[in-house]
């Protein structure tokens, strides 16, 4: 798969974990901590990758730029915030640092279909899931308005620009374990068990 210049693949890795008890990015999982088995998949589709991270001296290992949160203390959107001010590109593909189980394919998907919207979020089971979405530049000013009015919720900035509701199945993908995600140490064990199933 070759990798884009238009885009900048963005780690969304600035939770404090309170539920998991550790750093679950830096957590083993199959071998490689989870934050390289994201970092794999997002390189695989752009040449341009950032860490959105308030701790970067924790992932000084994988050599990548990072940028702190311009507006503490106000969740994912502010990360999604702060890495569109950041890059030099005009999308930012935004996935969040506890997904195992994204596919590159998709991902290379969601980008395809972004010319004309200034957002691509997948909808799985009838949920938006915007921390494995595509954001334009253009979603900075209507992200600004809700952080000033300190309305944190990713989707509520969606009725004021134009966004690709995208089921997976449109493109082919009907692995809705795709976008599981690990908050605790049960899903820890989940996902363990499902890559297990997936092996055999």
């Amino acid at each position: 798969m070759a990798a884009r210049e238009d885009v900048t693949g963005i780690i969304l890795a600035g939770g404090k974990s309170s539920r998991f008890g550790s750093n679950k990015a830096l957590t083993r999982f199959e071998g490689d901590r989870l934050i390289e088995r994201l970092c794999r998949a997002v390189g695989s589709v752009t040449g341009r990758m950032m860490l959105i991270t308030n701790t970067p001296a924790d992932y000084a290992f994988l050599k990548l730029a990072s940028r702190k949160d311009l507006v503490p203390r106000c969740g994912p959107i502010g990360g999604i915030y702060t890495a569109l001010r950041s890059v030099q590109t005009p999308l930012c593909l935004c996935v969040a640092c506890d997904m195992p189980f994204i596919r590159p394919e998709f991902l290379e998907y969601m980008i395809e279909r972004s010319p004309g919207y200034d957002a691509v979020v997948p909808v799985n089971d009838g949920r938006v899931e915007p921390l494995c979405a595509v954001y334009r530049e253009t979603c900075v000013p209507a992200i600004e308005d809700r952080i000033q009015a300190r309305r944190y919720k990713i989707a509520g900035f969606f009725d004021e620009v134009r966004v690709l509701q995208l089921p997976p199945e449109e493109g082919g993908f009907r692995d809705a374990g795709m976008f599981f995600n690990i908050n605790d140490r049960a899903d820890y064990d989940e996902a363990l068990k499902r890559m297990t199933d997936q092996a055999r």
